[in-house]
């Protein structure tokens, strides 16, 4: 039961990070934080990432990029360009480390205000603090699991962040509904969003990516917009004043047409 707990926790707080602070506000900047705030949400991610720790710069970087070239040849990663979603994380990966290491070219549009702070990401994303998480896992497996088959579940918490953006990149750009009409694959791959935390109503983002509130119809509940409400409302962070989105109430409405895809 411990297990399960612990995974559960680490599943769902590690989602959180990666959503609230590394796509929508360093991805997107759909709201505004202090500098100091973001540095808490930079250890914050850290600690909940653990051994599967993004850097955020690159992670902004190259989400913007998916959107910008969605399901395209120069998408870091779309289904429709790999074999399997396996190959696809290893494309993804590959992309993800090309930009850390500043080893391809990124167009300088990508960058603006994306938060950066590069002594942190290199110890955090350093190899012995991911094998010193690594043996923290292994240790509380170790104690607390009470059934072998408790033990697949390590590799999946060993690589969380890589696991949460391969559901959503590779399932909801092949399975699911559209709200709207897009000159990509983007799908809403669950109905009530219970796994992602809002992320994945993936064909609502593609329509509008700076909103704060993935959600559009009545059933689409993103539970991290009501955690933006309260942080706004308490200070932490501040949501500019947005064009409201209008909840379909009803069902089996005609899709939107999109005439012009929003950016990134």
């Amino acid at each position: 039961m411990v297990i399960i707990i612990f995974f559960i926790a680490h599943w769902y707080l590690s989602l959180f990070c990666q959503t609230f602070f590394q796509h929508r506000y360093a991805a997107h900047g759909a709201f505004t934080m202090s500098k100091g705030w973001e540095r808490f949400f930079f250890i914050l991610t850290f600690i909940f990432q653990g051994s599967s720790y993004l850097s955020t710069r690159a992670y902004a970087l190259m989400h913007r990029m998916h959107h910008a070239y969605a399901d395209t040849d120069r998408d870091p990663h779309s289904p429709s360009y790999s074999k399997n979603i396996f190959d696809m994380m290893w494309k993804t990966y590959k992309v993800y480390a090309g930009i850390y290491n500043e080893t391809i070219s990124v167009d300088p549009k990508f960058s603006k205000n994306v938060p950066d702070w590069r002594s942190f990401d290199k110890f955090a994303g350093s190899n012995i603090v991911r094998l010193g998480w690594i043996a923290v896992y292994v240790a509380i497996y170790a104690a607390y699991a009470s059934s072998p088959w408790l033990w697949l579940l390590l590799p999946v918490q060993i690589l969380m962040s890589p696991v949460h953006g391969a559901i959503v990149n590779w399932f909801a750009h092949k399975f699911g509904y559209e709200n709207f009409e897009m000159r990509n694959t983007a799908e809403n791959l669950l109905m009530v969003d219970f796994l992602m935390l809002g992320e994945s109503y993936h064909n609502n983002h593609h329509k509008h990516p700076s909103s704060v509130n993935f959600g559009y119809r009545w059933h689409e509940i993103d539970p991290v917009y009501y955690i933006i409400r309260l942080f706004n409302k308490l200070g932490v962070i501040k949501v500019p004043k947005q064009k409201p989105v209008p909840i379909v109430i009803t069902t089996g409405q005609p899709k939107e047409q999109l005439v012009e895809e929003e950016s990134w």
